[in-house]
C-alpha cells in the first residue's frame, strides 16, 4: 500500500472520529471474523499488517503453522453506522497472508482472486448480482425463536409487514456504507424479506454479501429481532434463497449480448451456461453448504431442482432474463444465503470459463414448467436433478477437477472435514418425526 494511501485514510480515520477498527475475514463457511484494534494502531496495520492466531478458524491451519497477517484492503474502508457516534468503529475487510508476505491458500478472498485473474487472462471481468432472502423471527428470552413477526405476504406493505421499519433501517445502514440498493420487500413466506442491491465486479459483490449480512443481524437485533440466512428455517413454507445473477464483460462490453444471435445471446454466453450445467452439481457443494440447505432444494418451494436452462420460467437452474444490451445476464438460481459467496463465485466462474474455452452446448432451454413435467417427460429430454443431500453434493465436488482445483488442495480438505463431522452428525441424531413416525407402531 502506497505512503499517499496510508496517509490519506490515517487522515479519513481522524476526521470520522474513529475509536475503534474492525479487520475483517471470513472462515471457510462464509461465516465473518474480525480482530478488533484502537485507532491508535490503524497506520501500523495498514504499513504492516497485523498478526494474529488462525488455528482456531475453521477450516484455517493446524497449530503448527497457525500465525496470520491481516492486510487490509484500503477500498473496503467503512463506518459501521447501526454503533453509536461516541465511539465510532471502522472496519476494513482483509486479505490474508503467511511468512514471506505469501496469500494464504485457504482465504476464500484469495481464492476468488486467484480466478477473476484466470478470467481476466481470457479478457474477461466478471460481474455478479445476488439477490438475499431473509427472516426475521422475534427473540425469546434473549434466543432466537421461528416466530414469525409479520404476516405479510408478497410485496406487502405494513400494517401486514410490522417488520417493515426494520428493512428501512438496514437498507439506511446499507447505503451509508456504499450500497446502492435497488429493491426492499417482503418475500412470499410470513416475516420473510428481501434486499436487493446493485450488480457489481465479483469480488466486489462478495464482500458486500458478507457484510448485508452482519450488518443485517445486528440492526435486527437492535429491534428485539433475530435476522437469519436459514436456507429453511421452517418446513411447508419457501425457503431463502441467493439468486445470483453473473454476467462477463469484455473490453467494456457485455459478452453475454449479441443481437444476431439466438434471443440475442452470444455464443461465449451458451458456452458459459454449458459449463455452469455441467459443472453443477459439484457446485452444490459450496453453493448449498449446510444439510439444512438441501430442505430447501425440493419441488413445489420455487427452488431449483433440475439441471437446465430457459429463457422463460424459473423452475430451471439458470434463467436468461428478458432484459438485453448491456443487461444481458444469466441468473443462477441454486445457491441459498447460507453460502461462503468467495468460493461459490469461484465455482462458478470457473466453471462459465471452462464451458468457454471447451464450448459446452448447453442444449435446447426448457421452456415449461418442469415441475409440471412427469418423471418420464424429464428423462425423455436428460433432465437431471442437483444433489439431493449435503453427501451428494460433496462426493460430486470431489469428482470434478474443475472445481475441486479451483478451491484447491487446503479448502477440499477442509470442506471434506466439516462435510464428514456434519453428515455423521445428522445420521446419528434422532430426530421427533421419527418418534411420531415410528415409536408407536414398532
Amino acid at each position: 500500500m502506497s505512503t499517499d494511501i496510508v496517509s490519506e485514510l490515517l487522515e479519513r480515520i481522524d476526521a470520522d472520529l474513529v475509536k475503534f477498527i474492525r479487520l475483517q475475514f471470513s472462515d471457510i463457511q462464509g461465516l465473518p471474523k474480525n480482530v478488533a484494534i484502537p485507532a491508535a494502531q490503524a497506520e501500523k496495520a495498514l504499513t504492516e499488517g497485523i498478526w494474529f492466531d488462525g488455528s482456531s478458524i475453521e477450516g484455517f491451519c493446524r497449530i503448527e503453522e497457525s500465525d496470520m497477517l491481516l492486510k487490509p484492503d484500503p477500498s473496503s474502508y467503512s463506518i459501521l453506522p447501526w454503533r453509536p457516534e461516541n465511539g465510532r468503529v471502522a472496519r476494513f475487510i482483509c486479505d490474508l497472508e503467511t511468512y514471506g508476505g505469501k496469500p494464504f491458500e485457504g482465504d476464500p478472498r484469495y481464492i476468488l482472486r486467484k480466478t477473476i485473474a484466470e478470467a481476466a487472462e481470457m479478457g474477461f471481468t466478471f460481474n455478479t448480482g445476488p439477490e438475499l432472502e431473509f427472516f426475521l423471527f422475534a427473540m425469546q428470552n434473549g434466543q432466537p425463536s421461528t416466530q414469525f413477526v409479520d404476516h405479510g405476504g408478497y410485496f406487502d406493505l405494513a400494517p401486514n409487514d410490522a417488520a417493515e421499519d426494520v428493512r428501512r433501517q438496514i437498507v439506511l445502514a446499507l447505503t451509508d456504507m456504499g450500497f446502492d440498493i435497488e429493491a426492499s420487500h417482503h418475500e412470499v413466506a410470513e416475516s420473510q424479506h428481501e434486499i436487493d442491491f446493485k450488480y457489481a465486479e465479483a469480488l466486489v459483490t462478495a464482500d458486500r454479501v458478507i457484510t448485508f449480512k452482519f450488518a443485517t443481524k445486528a440492526i435486527a437485533l437492535r429491534e428485539n429481532m433475530h435476522a437469519t440466512f436459514m436456507a429453511k428455517p421452517l418446513a411447508g413454507i419457501n425457503g431463502s434463497g441467493m439468486h445470483t445473477h453473473g454476467s462477463l464483460a469484455k473490453d467494456g462490453k457485455n459478452a453475454f449480448f449479441d443481437p444476431d444471435g439466438d434471443r440475442g445471446l452470444s455464443e461465449t454466453c451458451r458456452h458459459w451456461i454449458g459449463g455452469l450445467l455441467a459443472h453443477a452439481p459439484a457446485i452444490t457443494r459450496v453453493a448449498n453448504p449446510t444439510i439444512n440447505s438441501y430442505k430447501r432444494l425440493v419441488p413445489g418451494y420455487e427452488a431449483p431442482v433440475y439441471i437446465t436452462w430457459s429463457t422463460a420460467n424459473r423452475s430451471a437452474l439458470i434463467r436468461v432474463p428478458a432484459a438485453r444490451g448491456n443487461s444481458t445476464r444469466a441468473e443462477f438460481r441454486s445457491p441459498d444465503p447460507m453460502c461462503n459467496p468467495y468460493l461459490t463465485f469461484a465455482a462458478m466462474l470457473a466453471a462459465g470459463l471452462d464451458g468457454i474455452r471447451n464450448r459446452i452446448d448447453p442444449g435446447d432451454s426448457t421452456d415449461v414448467n418442469i415441475y409440471h413435467m412427469t418423471a418420464a417427460e424429464r428423462r425423455a429430454q436428460n433432465i437431471q436433478m442437483l444433489p439431493g443431500s449435503l453427501y451428494e453434493a460433496h462426493q460430486a465436488m470431489l469428482a470434478d477437477d474443475v472445481v475441486r482445483n479451483t478451491l484447491g488442495s487446503h479448502v477440499v480438505s477442509g470442506l471434506d472435514a466439516l462435510t464428514t463431522a456434519e453428515w455423521d452428525s445428522f445420521r446419528m441424531c434422532v430426530h421427533p418425526w421419527e418418534h411420531e413416525r415410528y415409536l408407536k407402531l414398532y
